[in-house]
C-alpha cells in the first residue's frame, strides 16, 4: 500500500458540495491499495502511521505521534498514487488493486485506525472529491509497504 501523509491544522473533504469528512489537527492520509495487497499490508502501515514522530512537542521538536496528540486522520482513497509513468507522457494506473479490492482495504485501513483509537473520517471511495487543507510545517511523508 501507498500512503501520503500530510499534518494539517485542518482538512475537509467534499463530493459534490457535500462534506463527507472533515479533522481539526491531525493526519490527511491519501491511501491507495495495490495489486497483490493484503490486510497484512493495511496492518502494517496504520501500525506505522499512528506511530510517526511528526508532531511537535512542548520544546517544538518533531516527537509525538499521533496517539500522543490526541488527533484525527481523515483518510482519502487516491489510486493516482500508482501511478506509473515511466512511458510516455500519459500516467498509467495499472499497478493499483482492482476497484472493489482497493475499496475493502481502503475500509479494513481506517478500520485499523480507529481499532488504534484513532478518530477516522473518511473521503468516499471512487468519487471525484474536492480535498481542502491547512498543512501544517509544513510535513508531508510518502510510505509505500513494498519498500
Amino acid at each position: 500500500m501507498r500512503a501520503l501523509l500530510q499534518r494539517v491544522s485542518s482538512a475537509r473533504v467534499s463530493v459534490a458540495g457535500r462534506v463527507t469528512g472533515e479533522i481539526g489537527p491531525g493526519l490527511l492520509i491519501l491511501i491507495c491499495a495495490m495489486q497483490g495487497d493484503t490486510e497484512a499490508e493495511a496492518d502494517k502501515l496504520a501500525a506505522k502511521i499512528v506511530k510517526l514522530r511528526i508532531f511537535k512537542d512542548e520544546a517544538d521538536k518533531m516527537n509525538l505521534a499521533l496517539k500522543d496528540t490526541g488527533g484525527a486522520a481523515l483518510v482519502v482513497s487516491q489510486f493516482t498514487l500508482a501511478a506509473d509513468t515511466s512511458r510516455g507522457n500519459r500516467p498509467g494506473f495499472s499497478p493499483a488493486a482492482p476497484p472493489e479490492e482497493g475499496e475493502r482495504l481502503y475500509r479494513y485501513f481506517s478500520d485499523r485506525l480507529r481499532s488504534e483509537g484513532v478518530r477516522v473520517e473518511n473521503g468516499e471511495f471512487g468519487a471525484d472529491m474536492d480535498v481542502a487543507l491547512v498543512n501544517q510545517g509544513p510535513v508531508t511523508i510518502w510510505l509505500d509497504t513494498a519498500g
